[in-house]
């Protein structure tokens, strides 16, 4: 899997994103392109921002226990998988907004390395490793990237 902490692996996901328009059409799914943006921002949102309620220990055990394997590993996510709760957008979104927050999410992301995130508790799945926070980041915008052919 390429990882996303690598300076020329996030211009790549980059240069993907600002391949997107308002109007890129998905191959498969509800959502629509800003959706999407939004949707993958909720990933950012989980580490950076305190906007989504953390959930109890009981909460945690089982998503460690059922979940977590699919979103570190390196195995593809399947068309149109279960999503959270958390991650289902159905509202409009502005385009340009969710697209630079994306961006700003993954140079951040970039910056800080795989050191800072080595270790570092997840909102979900208690700590990972960097290679696990590298398959959930990498893994799930290239899935959606390629959900709407970039």
């Amino acid at each position: 899997m390429k990882n996303i902490f690598q300076p020329e692996i996030t211009s790549e996901v980059i240069a993907r994103i600002n391949k997107l328009t308002p109007a890129s059409p998905q191959l498969w799914g509800k959502m629509n392109v800003s959706q999407m943006l939004a949707h993958c921002n909720v990933s950012y949102e989980l580490v950076y921002d305190d906007k989504h309620p953390k959930p109890n220990a009981f909460m945690k055990l089982i998503m460690k226990a059922f979940v977590k394997n699919i979103v570190v590993s390196e195995k593809p996510y399947k068309r149109n998988s279960q999503t959270a709760p958390s991650f289902i957008i159905t509202d409009e979104k502005e385009f340009e907004k969710e697209k630079n927050r994306l961006i700003d999410y993954l140079n951040k992301t970039q910056e800080l390395g795989e050191n800072y995130f080595d270790g570092k508790e997840s909102h979900s799945f208690v700590k990972l490793n960097k290679t696990e926070w590298n398959n959930m980041f990498y893994k799930h915008l290239d899935h959606h990237l390629n959900q709407f052919g970039a």
